[in-house]
């Protein structure tokens, strides 16, 4: 449950990374931006101290040790409230892109159902491809454990999860009513 006060502790990772091979920084830069994490400069990142943060950050420590690269990680806290709330804010800032990508993968997620129900041509692939493809229930999962603090947007983003669930539940009780049709002479 997203925390109405600002979080008082903060993990800060400082990251030095090889110049070369380029992919270590790319693989560590991509988990840091996977895990959420809020960048303050070159190297430097933060995440609440909240639990669903932790292996995320072993990870990026890993991944930073395996390419020759050394990290420093601290707990720290705001001087005051209002540090605390504009860490806070920074991280929350950071989120309703997140939420919004979610919303516009829903749409995209529904289109194709959509145009085969429209071209009245469902084949029992369709639903297990759509199955076997990238679905919103994960990636609303992800977005809701980095929401610590509940952006604003991400309101809307359950209904939304809900109606994508429905969606495809619907196409596929249409492609199995019309797989189990007896043929027309």
């Amino acid at each position: 449950m997203p925390s109405e006060e600002p979080a008082s502790r903060w993990i800060i990772l400082v990251i030095k990374l090889p110049a070369e091979p380029s992919r270590h920084r790319v693989a560590v830069w991509r988990e840091l931006r996977k895990v959420g994490a809020l960048s303050l400069g070159q190297g430097i990142w933060a995440v609440p101290d909240v639990p669903v943060f932790t292996d995320r950050m072993d990870r990026v420590i890993t991944l930073t040790e395996h390419a020759g690269g050394r990290t420093v990680t601290s707990n720290v806290s705001g001087r005051s409230e209002d540090g605390a709330a504009r860490f806070q804010a920074l991280f929350t800032a950071a989120r309703p892109k997140h939420w919004r990508e979610f919303l516009a993968d829903c749409v995209t997620f529904e289109r194709e159902p959509a145009e085969e129900i429209r071209t009245a041509k469902p084949t029992l692939v369709e639903p297990e491809e759509e199955e076997q493809s990238e679905r919103p229930r994960p990636r609303h999962r992800e977005l809701t454990a980095r929401d610590v603090f509940g952006a604003l947007e991400a309101t809307g983003a359950g209904e939304r999860l809900r109606q994508c669930a429905a969606a495809c539940e619907d196409y596929a009780e249409r492609v199995f009513a019309a797989l189990h049709q007896t043929p027309q002479e």
